[in-house]
C-alpha cells in the first residue's frame, strides 16, 4: 500500500499482517482520485473506517487541508498514528478512535466536511444495515457542506440506498463499487 500522488508519492503506508482492512487496489484508487481531482484541493476530509488510513492520506497528499480519521480498531489506529506521524501530517489529521455510531449521534456539525470516504466493513451492510443508514443521514444533514460529496466503497452485491443522500456516479472494479454521492436536494 502507498500513496499515488501528490506531495508523498510513492511513499508506504504501514498496513496489518492480518485481514483487519480492505486495502484498495492502486488502480481503483488512482481511478477514483482521478475523479476526485477537482475537489480535493484545501478540501477538508473525513475518512470514516478508515483502516490505515489511506484514502485520507492520499487526498491529504494532493492538496486536502484536514482529514478525520474514524477508526476503532486497536491495530489500525496504532498503523494509522504511524502513518500520520510518517508523512508529518498530525497538524492536519485527528484520529476519532471510538464507536463511529455513536460519535455521529452526539457530535453537532458544522456542515463544513466537503468530502466523506464511507468504507465500512462489507459485513456492516448485512449485519448493521440501520446503523449505517443513520451514520449517513448524520453525515448528510449535519456534516456534509452544500457541494460536499460521499464517496461509498462497498462489494458489488450490496446495495443500500443511503437516507440523505443521492448516487451521481458509480465506478465498479472487480466484485468492488464506489459510489459517488450528494446530498439530496
Amino acid at each position: 500500500m502507498r500513496i499515488i500522488a501528490g506531495e508523498f508519492r510513492g511513499r508506504k503506508l504501514l498496513a496489518p499482517k492480518t485481514d483487519v482492512t480492505r486495502p484498495i487496489t492502486d488502480r481503483a484508487k488512482q481511478s477514483l482520485f482521478d475523479v476526485l481531482t477537482p475537489y480535493i484541493a484545501d478540501a477538508r476530509v473525513y475518512d470514516c473506517f478508515a483502516g490505515t488510513g489511506s484514502l485520507g492520506l492520499e487526498a491529504l497528499s494532493r492538496g486536502a487541508t484536514m482529514a478525520t480519521f474514524f477508526e476503532r480498531d486497536r491495530v489500525g489506529v496504532r498503523l494509522l498514528r504511524e502513518n500520520i506521524d510518517a508523512l508529518g501530517v498530525s497538524d492536519r489529521s485527528k484520529v476519532i478512535d471510538t464507536d463511529i455510531f455513536s460519535w455521529f449521534k452526539s457530535a453537532d456539525g458544522s456542515r463544513n466536511t466537503d468530502l466523506v470516504f464511507l468504507d465500512p466493513p462489507y459485513r456492516f451492510l448485512t449485519e448493521r444495515p440501520d446503523d449505517v443508514r443513520e451514520l449517513t443521514e448524520h453525515i448528510a444533514t449535519k456534516h456534509l457542506n452544500e457541494h460536499g460529496m460521499v464517496i461509498f466503497r462497498h462489494d458489488l452485491k450490496d446495495n443500500l440506498d443511503l437516507p440523505g443522500l443521492a448516487r451521481f456516479d458509480q465506478r465498479d472494479y472487480g466484485d468492488m463499487a464506489i459510489e459517488l454521492l450528494r446530498r439530496e436536494v
